[in-house]
């Protein structure tokens, strides 16, 4: 071998080095995180409007917790308001109800909203439009894809909400002197009982799963985001109906036509000497005009049941969420023969 080949060899070999090692501290990309990626720029818009979102509200609940309660409660004492008293707010007061409502309605709403475009109407797009079937050719199945398109907006959904609910949770425990003075906000209120709680977050699931199933079955973009707000109002409205039988109510039995309870009011009326139970919502007087009256009742959920009750819709709600994405799940196994 002459001198010449040699080094011909070993310049070939140093080019190569370099390169081959350029290979390896760059691993290629893998269908899963690319599907991820392009799941991410997909939902661009919506993901920076959640964002933006989360931040405004956010910032706005912390002012509350902080500076805004601080500037109302030092407004109510100066007033010389008793706590009996009937206190007409002041401008530090309003300013920081009109944070706090904003970020209680904020948390019911807008996660819903998100949740029921991003199931509802970018995965119709993406069925409609063929962008789907495309991507089942390179390396990704139905099933993979569709848990792409289930898992990143509901993590980024769930970062936003339950960010939001510990924020609010923050100012419910603020403002509890300021509460009580006033008497503005019962913990039973709907966007109070909600934005508080686990509830926000379960919606906000509910909402995507539905927009999920609703854009597999229909593959239409617009009708299947209506289906997804529709059926998340439906479902929402028919729990908040019924919540009261969630869990057992505490009654308060009392001779006095005006007993002293503490709640959420569920059923009252009086009590007749043969020990039945009539409502007396319909009379002019407390006793509807009977003479066989011998004590008033009270059925109601205090404040110590508000974990019980989130607790078990909850529960509820993400069975039904789990339920609605096995079935849209198994409807794309069916429509694309079995494979995934």
């Amino acid at each position: 071998m002459s001198t010449t080949t040699v080094k011909t060899a070993e310049t070939v070999k140093t080019a190569e080095t370099p390169a081959s090692r350029s290979m390896k501290a760059a691993p290629a990309m893998t269908p899963a995180r690319g599907l991820i990626r392009a799941t991410l720029r997909l939902h661009q818009s919506a993901l920076w409007f959640w964002g933006l979102l989360v931040v405004l509200i956010g910032g706005g609940l912390v002012w509350a917790a902080g500076p805004g309660v601080d500037a109302a409660w030092t407004e109510y004492v100066k007033s010389g308001c008793a706590e009996s008293d009937y206190c007409s707010t002041g401008p530090a007061y309003t300013r920081y109800q009109t944070a706090v409502t904003l970020g209680s309605v904020v948390l019911v709403i807008a996660p819903a909203l998100i949740g029921a475009w991003a199931g509802g109407a970018l995965i119709a797009r993406e069925l409609e439009s063929g962008t789907a079937k495309l991507a089942w050719t390179q390396s990704v199945t139905p099933a993979r894809w569709l848990a792409a398109k289930v898992a990143v907006p509901a993590t980024l959904i769930v970062s936003g909400t339950v960010l939001l609910t510990l924020l609010n949770r923050l100012v419910w425990w603020r403002e509890e002197r300021l509460r009580h003075a006033l008497a503005t906000r019962d913990w039973f209120t709907y966007s109070t009982f909600v934005g508080n709680g686990t509830l926000a977050t379960a919606y906000a699931l509910l909402a995507l799963a539905l927009g999920v199933l609703a854009g597999v079955l229909i593959r239409r973009s617009l009708p299947a985001l209506a289906v997804a707000l529709l059926g998340t109002a439906v479902i929402m409205g028919t729990l908040k109906s019924y919540r009261h039988l969630l869990w057992p109510v505490e009654t308060l039995v009392s001779k006095n036509s005006d007993p002293d309870w503490t709640g959420e009011l569920i059923h009252r009326g009086l009590i007749t000497a043969s020990d039945d139970r009539l409502s007396n919502a319909g009379c002019a007087d407390v006793s509807c005009d009977r003479t066989d009256v011998v004590g008033f009742y009270v059925d109601f959920h205090p404040s110590s049941h508000f974990w019980p009750l989130q607790l078990v819709e909850t529960g509820i709600v993400l069975t039904v969420t789990a339920l609605l994405v096995l079935a849209a799940f198994l409807l794309l196994r069916r429509r694309t023969g079995g494979t995934g």
